[in-house]
């Protein structure tokens, strides 16, 4: 009588060990479940992709023969391509030039939003952030007038005072141009970004910065800057990629100016210029992935020499 009271007192235990396993396994059933729909549109629109172009840039298309597997050779040969050399070139120095100038605009919005003393903050933080919303070709197509030298607003501006038109569209100023343009379409992304960063900062941090005596500008150079480091760092990163992928711009304003900015004037452009006007498929192919390469390259060199800079 004993085994079997004790028996059925253990029994509702087991039962709810049962249950408990159970839910565990469906819980654990369930997270691939969600993920999977991601899984099979990054495999069927990244990888996928990803991979029929690395098997393309292996292939020549010749006259005698067709498509030929010609292995690394049209790596080696884009290696060795002075206009994707100078293209790269150039989108680094469109790099250099543009980004700290935007990345510091985008820092000096939000902080002036974060301090409280900005007036009429709201209008201000949409007003800076309505350009990211506007898409690039929007964007290139609006400033590709406000340049223009014939019928532009600036052009006529100087006319009117008897002054020189400027020549945003030459050689010499295209790339601020360019840099001008896609500064106007990302300060407001940037500065979103770091603001965010800054309102995340813990309160107690500031409240021991001022029981210590430190003012606001002590404040933001001795508590925000440093808890802006990895925000700053992230944006530096999107950066880096938004630079050397440069395409929108270049390719809507060459209209305006083709004898400036020629099918090799970014590296990005030289790709599509390559496959879709040129049909080298197979070449234009092992450019992208070029390309993609010295992107990783120097993020991982920014990333390098930022976590460097971290250690005493």
């Amino acid at each position: 009588m004993t085994a079997i009271t004790t028996a059925s007192r253990e029994h509702p235990h087991r039962a709810a060990a049962t249950r408990h396993r159970r839910g565990r396994g469906r819980k654990r059933a369930a997270g691939p479940l969600f993920v999977a729909p991601f899984l099979v549109l990054f495999l069927l629109l990244f990888l996928a992709p990803l991979g029929y172009a690395a098997y393309l840039s292996l292939f020549q298309d010749r006259l005698i023969g067709g498509a030929t597997f010609v292995g690394l050779e049209n790596y080696v040969t884009a290696v060795q391509d002075p206009l994707l050399i100078k293209g790269v070139a150039r989108v680094a120095a469109f790099f250099v030039i543009q980004v700290p100038v935007m990345l510091l605009l985008a820092l000096l919005f939000a902080l002036a939003l974060d301090s409280g003393v900005l007036r009429l903050a709201r209008v201000v933080r949409l007003g800076v952030f309505v350009p990211y919303a506007v898409p690039s070709v929007v964007a290139s197509l609006m400033w590709g007038y406000l340049y223009g030298p014939d019928y532009g607003p600036f052009a006529q501006l100087s006319k009117a005072l008897h002054l020189p038109v400027p020549p945003f569209l030459s050689d010499g100023w295209m790339l601020g141009s360019l840099a001008n343009v896609v500064t106007w379409e990302f300060v407001g992304y940037n500065m979103i970004l770091l603001y965010a960063a800054l309102r995340a900062i813990p309160q107690e941090l500031y409240e021991a910065a001022a029981m210590d005596g430190a003012g606001a500008w002590r404040i933001a150079w001795s508590v925000k800057l440093p808890a802006l480091r990895p925000a700053l760092l992230l944006a530096l990163v999107f950066s880096v990629i938004g630079s050397f992928q440069l395409f929108n711009e270049p390719n809507l304003l060459q209209r305006l100016a083709p004898d400036v900015i020629d099918s090799a004037y970014t590296a990005n452009l030289y790709a599509y210029s390559l496959a879709f006007t040129s049909q080298q498929i197979n070449y234009a192919a092992a450019v992208s992935f070029l390309l993609g390469v010295v992107i990783v390259i120097v993020s991982y060199a920014v990333l390098l020499t930022a976590n460097r800079g971290r250690k005493p």
